[in-house]
């Protein structure tokens, strides 16, 4: 088995890409996001979400660097628009008008925000180039690649399955815990942008 894939780098990129997406802490954004769509389009946008992150993160984990390298893009550049994404997303989320906003963009609220930077931001995207660099057999390729459709799965049950728990917390719930999220997800943006700049001012770009 370890002769096809090797199952410690499998759990390593598995669980550090678990991590760092973090469905459950997604969940409250793909509800606010999603929520005047009706529950065919939630399945579509669960579905695109994951698939165009998986695309992103395995597009930039085989060509990556030579992208960045082309486009003379370093990674604290790549974090610092992340993030600055991310905030105005937030922000349309604490105001209350995403709704009106993605209400014409339909499931296409699955590209940006949540498919791109919420799902494949510069952390997984980071993460995921590093993991293949680290490879040096075919075993470890395998597992970079299993690992990484193992976690979009993960992802994508996590989504398929938000009308459920929309269900049970109601109209006046899902409202709060879209600000809940809107607060979290502001943070993060903010943190992504000062750990940019960090980067920038130390000379580690």
């Amino acid at each position: 088995m370890n002769d096809i894939i090797d199952l410690q780098t499998f759990g390593s990129v598995f669980v550090t890409l678990l991590v760092i997406m973090d469905p459950p802490g997604a969940l409250p954004i793909f509800l606010g996001l999603t929520s005047s769509l009706t529950q065919k389009q939630k399945v579509s946008a669960a579905r695109r979400a994951s698939l165009v992150a998986f695309g992103v993160i395995a597009a930039f984990a085989v060509f990556g660097q030579q992208i960045l390298n082309y486009l003379h893009i370093s990674l604290p550049a790549l974090q610092g628009a992340g993030g600055l994404l991310l905030l105005l997303v937030a922000l349309q989320l604490l105001v209350g008008s995403e709704q009106e906003q993605h209400a014409d963009a339909g499931v296409n609220v699955a590209l940006v925000p949540l498919g791109t930077p919420l799902l494949a931001g510069p952390g997984a995207i980071v993460a995921t180039m590093l993991a293949v660099q680290g490879a040096d057999r075919a075993a470890d390729y395998v597992a970079v690649a299993i690992g990484l459709v193992a976690t979009m799965v993960v992802v994508w049950l996590f989504f398929r399955f938000a009308g459920y728990i929309h269900r049970v917390l109601k109209d006046s719930g899902t409202v709060l815990l879209t600000k809940i999220a809107g607060l979290l997800l502001s943070a993060i943006a903010v943190q992504m942008v000062a750990d940019s700049i960090r980067a920038f001012v130390t000379g580690t770009a």
